[in-house]
């Protein structure tokens, strides 16, 4: 398969090692230095692409994959208020997105495992919860994007809780997400349902970026032959 890398930090190096290993070829890689090539033209040469820039960014390569037919797989996050536009555009364009704020094998596992235990916590109202997760210094958004969707996954399984905030003085009602941004960690997420009695935790800690390239080259290789909006439940089949 020929992949178009769009974002070429430290996880577009990540995943263009993995794609390699796995019989794929590059056929482009856009950085910050030559966005002028994202044409239709070059994106068209690709038979998909991974889209791993920043939230400014994102929208504008997501619909540039759209309008030029190519499969997308987006792991950048901070840009979902504009979710809505680009899954209506894939429909409108009859194209083939997948996003996913995590690609890691284990952290969709995790989220699993999240969504279980707050539906076992949820009569439960002695336990309070609240979420952890810690990155290099170099991510731009807080909380990210996985910690969100932890938090919303608790919510749409406890019924205690409406909304997430960011830090941890949550109001009745709130989710308190803190993060924490420290030199050279890939991701730590943690779980905590706190009451008098214990403490219940779950942690997902990742050691490098591999699992998290190796998850977004299977979702590539899922996507390629398919037209619709999926996610990594679809890829893993949980």
């Amino acid at each position: 398969m020929n992949i178009a890398l769009i974002g070429y930090g430290k996880m577009g190096k990540a995943i263009e090692e993995i794609a390699l290993q796995r019989g794929h070829s590059i056929c482009l890689k856009i950085t910050s230095q030559n966005t002028h090539d994202l044409t239709p033209n070059n994106l068209k040469k690709a038979d998909a692409a991974i889209e791993f820039s920043n939230p400014k960014t994102a929208v504008i390569n997501l619909a540039s994959c759209m309008k030029a037919g190519i499969p997308v797989v987006c792991g950048t996050t901070g840009w979902l208020k504009d979710l809505h536009y680009i899954e209506t555009l894939c429909k409108e364009q009859n194209g083939s997105f997948l996003f996913s704020s995590n690609f890691s094998v284990g952290v969709n596992i995790f989220f699993e495992i999240n969504n279980k235990l707050a539906s076992l916590m949820d009569p439960r109202e002695d336990y309070k919860v609240s979420i952890e997760e810690t990155h290099h210094t170099q991510k731009k958004d807080a909380p990210s994007g996985t910690a969100i969707s932890l938090a919303e996954g608790i919510i749409n399984n406890l019924k205690r809780k409406i909304k997430w905030v960011n830090g941890g003085d949550a109001m009745p009602g709130e989710l308190g997400i803190i993060s924490h941004r420290v030199d050279d960690v890939p991701g730590t997420h943690k779980v905590i349902y706190h009451s008098e009695i214990d403490d219940v935790e779950i942690i997902h800690t990742a050691h490098n970026r591999r699992g998290f390239a190796y998850g977004a080259v299977l979702a590539v290789e899922y996507l390629a032959s398919r037209k619709g909006i999926f996610t990594m439940k679809n890829v893993l089949g949980i």
